[in-house]
């Protein structure tokens, strides 16, 4: 089977993490702690879900010129992303996120946005060739709302499907949602758009339906150990994620939408898309980090086998 051809627009920034007893107060410091980087962004984790998963990916995004952005490329062209629209800004610098961490896992956290801040319209424009040829466009909310709504649009009028999901929470206007084939938020995003505290299916399906009044056929409510809500069209479907024990949530979101991407440019139906991502997503949470825990194809495809025939 040919690998389907799908275009994620985000963020890649890399995490510096320190590890100590405690966090310090302002004016202290604190000797003694393990320090770790990462790589990391919504942007980047969905590129490189999609394409441990079975897609052909090209990843839209923007770094400085600096290290971070040299061992950032390196690190997709490894997993085999297309880095040609990987924009190099000499005037800002990548992106970096500054964590501390407790011993008992509290943590505090500065996001410096850097260059993924001035990823343009202008730069969607020279790949617009490559997304008007696309499957799928993938989307989330770390670079600016105008780059964003100037590519789905673009997408739309070429008859390209986008998946948008819409992390870090914010409201959205209706501009950007109808021109999107499915939105993916979880409780607290979807709470943002429709004005419904999502508690249990019954509020899951009244928000989804606000929220494609405003223009989206298609809506998934991720509601992390207990699955996702689908509403496709006028049906309206619960699927359970599968039983695991969950060590780290990060990333599980993305792992989620890449998988999702994946599946639907392979002409899966929505809920079979759903069902394969709640497995990828579902691996994800039972390792550390959030690239790293990221699962390949035949991991997916053994357990919902185990599953079939269980």
């Amino acid at each position: 089977m040919k690998k389907p051809k799908i275009i994620v627009i985000g963020s890649c920034n890399t995490d510096m993490v320190v590890k100590a007893n405690h966090l310090p107060v302002p004016g202290e410091t604190v000797v003694g702690g393990s320090f770790l980087m990462n790589p990391g962004g919504k942007g980047a984790n969905q590129s490189i879900a999609a394409a441990r998963l079975g897609g052909d990916i090209t990843f839209i995004a923007k770094t400085g010129e600096d290290l971070f952005a040299r061992q950032s490329i390196e690190l997709y062209e490894a997993e085999g992303i297309n880095t040609k629209y990987i924009f190099s800004d000499p005037k800002h610098p990548s992106g970096v996120a500054l964590i501390s961490v407790d011993s008992h896992g509290e943590n505090c956290i500065i996001v410096a946005t850097g260059a993924n801040q001035f990823l343009s319209p202008d730069d969607i424009k020279k790949a617009s060739k490559d997304i008007i040829t696309s499957d799928m466009v993938l989307m989330q909310l770390e670079v600016p709302i105008e780059t964003i709504e100037f590519a789905a649009k673009l997408a739309k009028e070429n008859n390209v499907k986008v998946i948008l999901k819409p992390a870090p929470a914010s409201s959205l206007n209706d501009s950007i949602i109808k021109n999107l084939y499915v939105i993916v938020p979880n409780t607290v995003e979807a709470e943002i758009l429709s004005g419904i505290k999502v508690r249990n299916m019954e509020t899951a399906k009244k928000a989804a339906k606000i929220i494609s009044q405003r223009g989206v056929d298609n809506v998934i409510i991720t509601l992390g150990e207990n699955g996702a809500f689908l509403k496709e069209g006028k049906n309206y479907y619960t699927l359970a994620a599968p039983k695991v024990e969950a060590n780290d949530t990060t990333g599980a979101g993305d792992t989620f939408c890449g998988a999702l991407s994946v599946a639907v440019s392979e002409g899966k139906s929505l809920f079979e898309a759903v069902t394969f991502a709640n497995m990828a997503a579902s691996i994800t949470v039972t390792r550390i980090g959030a690239q790293a825990a990221i699962p390949y194809r035949k991991e997916i495809e053994t357990n919902l086998n185990n599953l079939k025939i269980n």
